[in-house]
């Protein structure tokens, strides 16, 4: 079970990056799923983009939807480290 903060690298031109405007976040896990990497490329050539990756590559955080107005899932929760007047994106790692 993956818990707690991990890295993320945001791809150039994704969604995910005009949200959280930086290109490296940190975000918190509690659970037990992952992106199964044997499909990877089936999944890139179907039009999924992993535009949030964890630095050494090997796990996928954000995937978005090429041709859609707004379809971006990941695999942590951004509501672990909001607050009603501070979004995630804005939090400081300490």
């Amino acid at each position: 079970m993956r818990l707690g903060l991990y890295p993320c690298r945001l791809e150039e031109g994704s969604l995910a990056l005009e949200a959280y405007n930086k290109k490296l976040l940190y975000e918190r896990h509690r659970h037990r799923y992952e992106f199964n990497n044997a499909y990877m490329e089936i999944l890139k050539k179907a039009g999924l983009t992993l535009s949030g990756v964890s630095p050494d590559k090997e796990l996928v955080e954000i995937v978005e939807l090429k041709g859609h107005p707004w379809f971006l899932g990941c695999q942590f929760h951004p509501e672990f480290r909001s607050k009603p007047t501070i979004p995630s994106s804005f939090q400081r790692i300490h």
